[in-house]
């Protein structure tokens, strides 16, 4: 945790203070962001506000007075809930412009953590009460040179990967065995762990024509179907290195089982990649001109080549999602549908693009890649993208 970074940001974004708030463990990204351990139970209320200028003060309960031990600034208690009201009063001052892990009407969900009698409880001392969303994303997912590595190198794994389950499952259609969706997920998780990769408990999906119509379908051991000559085919994968700070790679893949796929599947699936495409010029293009670039307007891009193609309804999840340590990062989105992401794109960032057309009862198709932003402004996916359906030879 670097103070004086955060406040050359607090100073550039003219916000007087960042308040950190915890009661439970229940804000992660606090714990993640001043470098605290998440593990150690938090049984009382604690805060930590980092000013624009001047000395960081923490405020702990005498109960848990050595809970913020590990942060730099001075130290003040508190014990009854009336104490507490009057300490806060004391320690942030005069009425100013405060961020805490809250977004006005919810709009980023990801970092409205703070409940919202404490948020009250800040605004009836005097204070205005703005996100930290901006500053979240800049102290919790900017990827450093050593994670920009783990992420090229967990994608060259990835690939391979897909590319061997792809043949898996040809392979046993042409000999005649019975390979259902569960037995090739299974088979990417052995794989996972002989590359060294992690998907954090969260398998891969491999679905065979309506299932991934649902977007997070699960196949399992149970009710799992046969691939067979015929079937179109969606796997999704995502995983990173087993090594620390290590960032993900996620990826979806569509293909089919035979050389001759339907013509509405190949109508659905070059919808998607034209869409996938746009939103990558649209990115490269804002950031060759030196134009401000927010998730919610890729996402608009991409969203509006699949409604002019006339399946604008059955795209229905955000185009894509911020990617780090985690597969879901804490980052910007690209999103205008079931958030407005008003975040900024920034160098430093990793996130998916990952159109999707989903026709219940029938079929469905996704490409998803990962868009990186190096700090000079590039743009990169790294790894191949895909242009065309897979087409398993069967016979």
């Amino acid at each position: 945790m670097d103070v004086k970074a955060i406040q050359a940001a607090l100073k550039e974004k003219s916000i007087d203070g960042w308040l950190f708030y915890d009661f439970h463990n229940r804000d992660h990204l606090a714990y993640r962001i001043l470098d605290l351990d998440f593990e150690k139970m938090t049984s009382r209320r604690w805060f930590y506000y980092i000013p624009a200028v001047g000395d960081p003060i923490r405020l702990v309960s005498s109960v848990e007075p050595s809970r913020l031990d590990k942060l730099p600034g001075e130290k003040v208690f508190y014990l009854s809930w009336k104490e507490l009201h009057e300490k806060l009063r004391e320690v942030i001052g005069e009425p100013k412009t405060i961020a805490m892990q809250y977004s006005p009407l919810n709009n980023i969900p990801y970092v409205s953590i703070v409940d919202g009698g404490v948020v009250e409880l800040i605004r009836s001392l005097g204070h205005e009460v703005v996100s930290s969303a901006d500053l979240v994303q800049q102290f919790e997912a900017i990827i450093d040179e050593a994670g920009r590595l783990s992420h090229v190198k967990a994608g060259e794994k990835m690939q391979r990967i897909k590319n061997e389950a792809f043949e898996e499952i040809g392979k046993a259609v042409r000999e005649g065995r019975e390979v259902t969706e569960y037995d090739v997920q299974q088979f990417i998780m052995k794989r996972y762990d002989e590359e060294g990769l992690t998907c954090d408990n969260e398998p891969p999906i491999v679905g065979i024509n309506e299932h991934p119509a649902d977007p997070h379908f699960e196949p399992k051991k149970e009710g799992s179907y046969v691939f067979k000559k015929g079937d179109t085919v969606l796997i999704d994968l995502w995983a990173k290195l087993k090594e620390p700070g290590s960032i993900f790679y996620d990826i979806t893949w569509c293909g089919y089982v035979g050389e001759d796929p339907p013509a509405k599947y190949v109508e659905i699936f070059n919808v998607v990649r034209d869409a996938r495409n746009a939103a990558v010029d649209f990115v490269r293009d804002r950031f060759a001109k030196g134009v401000p670039c927010h998730g919610w307007e890729v996402d608009d891009v991409c969203r509006n080549v699949v409604r002019e193609a006339g399946y604008g309804d059955y795209f229905i999840h955000r185009t894509g999602h911020s990617i780090g340590e985690e597969v879901h990062g804490n980052g910007v989105n690209i999103d205008n549908l079931e958030t407005k992401d008003e975040r900024l794109l920034v160098p430093g960032i990793c996130f998916s693009i990952e159109p999707g057309i989903y026709l219940k009862g029938e079929m469905a198709v996704r490409t998803e890649i990962d868009c990186f932003i190096k700090q000079d402004g590039e743009v990169v996916i790294y790894g191949d993208m895909q242009d065309e359906l897979i087409k398993l030879k069967v016979d």
